[in-house]
């Protein structure tokens, strides 16, 4: 696999390669950015089931058609009840398990930033995390969760998120509480999130709640047995980095493991984890990720926990409010490598070979200079195009306008503002900017249809007007300047 890493395929360290017993491997469509339109799922569900995907892990946040009360939640693109059906139609064509990821704690930004909920913040100047102690916040969850019941039949796991759930405790009920020595941070957490699973568990017994378990590491042992939160919910361990802690890692397994818990999940990541504002996806890093994991299945002991599968996450923003990170379409190529990677335990020739030729590529790289290889594959035209963009369309105009001693020297502010331009010194650079700028505007042109194909208006124009509008638009302007200073005819 080329990329910026080295050319050199990355291969387990284990001393077997039968595949791992991983158990499920599903992809997270995080769905708070950048959401697709329903016929580009149509076209990536068949490739996921190709490259070893067997569900997917849907998190809706505002794109779910809530109803009632929760409908100021939609968000104005979101799916209608017939599309969620589809989706779950397009799941069931290929044998996928569907878990829905709904927030009941933290990361209840797309909730809390309404002033009809604003009320039920923990804190009352952020919309992070929701208030615990009062019953509204309760009657607000189960409406949550029974309006994505009643569209999802047959479900065997419910995410119930509970991930990060920033300044529990800081509220002024909380803080009452604590100064009477009633609860704590953890008795807060552990008490709603029992209260979560509980109505989950009574009002459909077949169904499972899991949830993030980074909120439990801190948790001690004693405490998160005698909770027995086990009962409840089934914990989904997550770590994104490319070369975390394995030791750290198992003792922590082991750790649930002691407290009761009898199922475990993983958590990876194929993109949206190295940066709020990443564009292009390192897949390097991210199937390093899944090797780390790979090692920790292997560790795993199966007879006291069972592990029922591994999410691959998506991450199309940190938070509700943050930029876009990486496009799905951009991440495609990562997402095989890592599915090929869990599939096989292992990724040598042979997987790369396959990706490949999946993905219509001649070569495996993070970083396209050329487009005569861009690969085929549903969104690879946007992949192409973004790549394109993000490493040279910066770059190509700084260069341009900042490096051209012609430009530095009889064109520079001064002359611009004042419209004056040597009509020999001109002719140095006008073809050029005429030609980048024209050519620019081609290609941008190109990625603003491919984008409109898969993505609602916002999307696109988020995406442009982050990567694209600051360097075009500076290229722009120069050009309109370089136009009215040589129809001015000012030699001043």
């Amino acid at each position: 696999m080329a990329d910026d890493h080295g050319d050199k395929p990355m291969e387990a360290d284990t001393n077997t390669l039968k595949p791992p017993q991983m158990g499920l491997k599903l992809v997270h469509l995080d769905l708070k950015g950048a959401p697709p339109k329903i016929s580009y799922l149509t076209q990536i569900f068949p490739l996921f089931s190709h490259l070893g995907a067997n569900g997917v892990l849907l998190e809706y946040e505002d794109m779910f058609p809530y109803e009632g009360k929760l409908q100021v939640l939609r968000s104005p693109n979101a799916y209608s009840p017939s599309d969620i059906r589809e989706i779950l139609n397009l799941a069931r064509m290929h044998n996928f398990e569907v878990i829905p990821l709904v927030q009941t704690f933290g990361h209840m930004e797309f909730v809390l930033k309404h002033k009809t909920f604003s009320h039920l913040r923990e804190m009352k100047s952020f919309p992070n995390s929701l208030n615990p102690h009062k019953k509204e916040s309760m009657e607000l969850v189960k409406s949550m969760i029974d309006q994505i019941m009643a569209i999802h039949t047959d479900l065997k796991w419910m995410h119930i998120g509970s991930d990060e759930v920033y300044y529990l405790g800081e509220g002024e009920e909380s803080k009452k509480l604590f100064e009477q020595s009633q609860t704590n941070v953890d008795s807060l957490f552990l008490s709603h999130v029992k209260a979560v699973a509980s109505y989950i568990i009574t009002s459909h017994p077949d169904v499972k709640p899991i949830l993030w378990d980074d909120m439990l590491r801190n948790i001690s042992e004693e405490k998160l047995k005698e909770s027995m939160l086990s009962q409840f919910v089934e914990p989904m361990i997550w770590d994104y980095n490319a070369n975390f802690d394995m030791d750290k890692m198992m003792l922590q397994i082991h750790k649930y493991q002691r407290t009761g818990f009898s199922h475990i999940w993983f958590a990876s990541a194929f993109k949206g984890a190295t940066g709020a504002a990443q564009s292009l996806t390192p897949i390097s890093y991210h199937l390093a990720n899944h090797l780390q994991w790979l090692k920790v299945a292997e560790a795993v002991p199966r007879d006291s926990i069972q592990l029922h599968g591994i999410v691959l996450t998506g991450w199309q923003r940190y938070d509700h409010f943050s930029v876009l990170c990486e496009l799905l379409p951009v991440g495609i190529p990562s997402l095989a490598v890592c599915l090929q990677t869990l599939k096989n335990g292992i990724f040598s020739e042979k997987e790369e070979d396959f990706v490949q030729k999946c993905l219509g590529f001649k070569t495996l790289r993070v970083n396209f200079l050329s487009i005569e290889d861009a690969g085929n594959f549903p969104g690879s035209d946007i992949f192409n195009r973004v790549t394109q963009i993000i490493t040279s369309l910066q770059e190509s105009v700084d260069k341009l306008l900042e490096e051209n001693s012609y430009i530095k020297g009889w064109f520079s502010n001064y002359h611009r503002k004042r419209k004056i331009v040597h009509p020999i010194i001109i002719r140095h650079f006008e073809g050029e900017v005429r030609s980048v700028h024209a050519n620019w505007k081609t290609a941008v042109s190109e990625l603003s249809t491919a984008l409109e194909k898969i993505y609602y208006p916002e999307t696109v124009e988020e995406w442009l007007e982050e990567h694209v509008n600051p360097a075009l638009t500076r290229l722009g302007q120069f050009v309109q300047d370089m136009d009215e200073a040589l129809a001015s005819g000012n030699l001043k």
